[in-house]
């Protein structure tokens, strides 16, 4: 199990599944419309380190945190 937390603006609860890379994370999130609409332009980030490749393999307890981006001054 995996623990996925919507950081920023998304405004959604965490939730945990069952993945074993981010494509399995990939394809869940993306059944959800509100999330969908933010997964193009987020960073993602497991256990804290910024990762790009959805075959980034997963492990029980991993966190994974999506990142909306932000602007600031």
């Amino acid at each position: 199990m995996v623990h996925i937390e919507f950081l920023g603006p998304m405004n959604k609860e965490s939730l945990d599944m069952e993945a074993s890379t981010l494509q399995d994370v990939a394809e869940r999130l993306n059944q959800d419309d509100e999330v969908k609409a933010w997964l193009q332009t987020c960073a993602v980030a497991v256990n804290d380190m910024l990762v790009s490749s959805l075959d980034t393999p997963l492990n029980p307890g991993d966190k994974i945190s999506l990142l909306p981006p932000v602007c600031g001054g």
